[in-house]
């Protein structure tokens, strides 16, 4: 079969085909689109005469895409998005808008930007909400992908690394990244604890019970491999998921536990806690704001980006 005729192509297929990918029903695709249910099928049925796939299936109550129709549907989306976004702008207006935004971020990173977020919202765009979102992953990439959230915000070294290297190469990156601010870990205790007033050595933080903040529950952190490297290991007795939960844990305990130094001042409880610094050097800690590509142009997204930027920076001079 000959390859596709690009010039030919009626565009409007390619809405239909949007349509359908994200709905995974025929008949809520036509409903959203103002088209009949034949008319959505009729335009499936000329795609894929022109592309030479079946791209969606029926399953059960729904439609299923095939793997050509996953592997093309986020190139399609976001240049319908694009194209939209040239010709017809949508200027976002902050006091006239109603709209909703999710961001995924820690329960640390949320502590320092939220109350900034909250009183931007209040004083610029008071009908304008945000959900934030657990995040669970080192690696947003799939929540952004899939639309689970706007913005991630947090720690990404490797999701960072990864974008620079394909930038470099001259790869096309469909992720984008903003350095929100540096921070710093530091190994928390309880004010009276036995370690809380001398400096403390390598020996001591590896002989010590540990608690370990894990998004995924994996036992095992970016720390436990700094000191892999060094052939060293510590006890990780207990393990959470939310920076709160291990502050107050250590507050009324004998573990050790590692946090970000800027979230101690924020936790409430700061003077139950003595922070020591860490006895072996780690890798600098970067908070970043990751979006998908097809939000660039958006004015709504951008304006979100510009407020959790100017969230950070309250926070940080405050």
């Amino acid at each position: 079969m000959s390859p596709p005729n690009f010039r030919t192509l009626d565009l409007n297929l390619l809405r239909v085909f949007d349509e359908v990918m994200a709905e995974r029903s025929l008949t809520r695709a036509a409903r959203n689109l103002s088209l009949t249910q034949p008319a959505v099928s009729n335009a499936l049925r000329r795609l894929r005469e022109t592309l030479g796939d079946e791209l969606v299936q029926r399953s059960g109550q729904g439609m299923a895409p095939t793997p050509r129709a996953r592997a093309i549907w986020p190139a399609v989306r976001e240049a319908l998005q694009q194209l939209q976004s040239s010709l017809m702008p949508n200027e976002f207006v902050p006091a006239e808008a109603n709209t909703s935004f999710v961001l995924a971020m820690a329960d640390a990173t949320a502590a320092e930007l939220i109350p900034g977020l909250t009183d931007i919202l209040e004083q610029e765009a008071p009908r304008v909400s945000l959900r934030v979102v657990p995040l669970t992953t080192r690696d947003p990439r799939r929540l952004l992908d899939e639309e689970a959230c706007d913005l991630a915000v947090g720690y990404f070294p490797s999701v960072l690394a990864g974008l620079t290297a394909g930038a470099q190469s001259g790869e096309q990156q469909p992720f984008s990244h903003l350095r929100l601010y540096n921070g710093e870990y530091v190994c928390v205790m309880r004010r009276d604890h036995p370690l809380a007033h001398t400096p403390l050595t390598l020996d001591q933080f590896c002989a010590a019970r540990h608690m370990l903040v894990s998004f995924s529950g994996r036992p095992y952190g970016f720390i436990d491999e700094s000191l892999a490297s060094l052939g060293r290991e510590r006890r990780v007795v207990l393990t959470v998921n939310q920076f709160f939960t291990a502050g107050r844990v250590v507050a009324n305990s004998n573990l050790l536990t590692v946090l970000p130094r800027h979230f101690v001042r924020v936790t409430g409880f700061a003077e139950q806690l003595t922070l020591q610094p860490l006895p072996f050097d780690i890798s600098p800690v970067h908070v970043d704001a990751v979006w998908h590509r097809r939000s660039q142009q958006s004015s709504s997204h951008l304006w979100l980006r510009q407020a959790v930027v100017r969230a950070a920076q309250k926070s940080f001079l405050a």
